[in-house]
């Protein structure tokens, strides 16, 4: 029996940090290339065949995830401009100890805007209405979305009724993380997975 199809929304894998370079524009490192790389050879194997279109983030990192798991696909990979993480433009790059406080807050306080970030309501919103988007306009068949952790929880949240919370962040390691959805209904099909289960065929 044909189960119903899905939209999957992943997260980009580590990138290079780089202090010198807007946020939006890194890319990413070896580590994360290799998880791409791998996803994509289980791709051409014949995992997730059932997917029939791929959706990134404009950023750098979210396309150079996008771009060669849509070509394992034999898909298009259609860029969706407002499907960008949480704008923090206001601080720039932050070191780590000093970027999670700010996490922490952006979390904690949904209807603040933390140091100028975007409110992490308004991002919500935000994401949750380019995913809506993008579930309208895609052909019929499972749908890959690549974006970006901080959104990806607050997509989370909103759709399994939680309230806006960072204990359903994607946790430490970098990113390259999964949460499948029922394209229907859009219900949540459980909490994140590491981007490698895409490659088993019995989840």
């Amino acid at each position: 029996m044909s189960r119903a199809p899905v939209l999957r929304y992943l997260s980009h894998p580590q990138v290079i940090i780089d202090p010198e370079v807007p946020v939006p524009d890194w890319g990413l490192n070896d580590v994360g290339a290799a998880r791409v790389a791998a996803l994509c050879a289980a791709v051409r194997s014949g995992a997730r065949k059932e997917t029939m279109s791929v959706f990134s983030s404009p950023e750098r990192k979210a396309l150079e995830t996008a771009r060669p798991l849509a070509e394992a696909l034999g898909c298009q990979c259609t860029v969706i401009e407002n499907s960008y993480e949480n704008d923090r433009s206001s601080t720039g790059f932050l070191p780590g100890p000093a970027f999670e406080a700010l996490a922490d807050a952006f979390f904690a306080q949904p209807e603040t805007s933390v140091q100028g970030w975007e409110r992490a309501l308004d991002a919500q919103t935000r994401i949750c209405a380019c995913v809506s988007d993008i579930t309208e306009m895609a052909p019929p068949g499972d749908i890959l979305v690549v974006g970006h952790g901080a959104v990806g929880t607050l997509l989370y949240c909103a759709r399994a009724g939680l309230p806006i919370n960072r204990t359903h962040d994607q946790g430490p390691g970098g990113g390259g993380n999964v949460i499948t959805y029922d394209r229907a209904t859009g219900a949540p099909k459980g909490a994140w997975q590491a981007m490698e289960s895409l490659a088993d065929e019995s989840v």
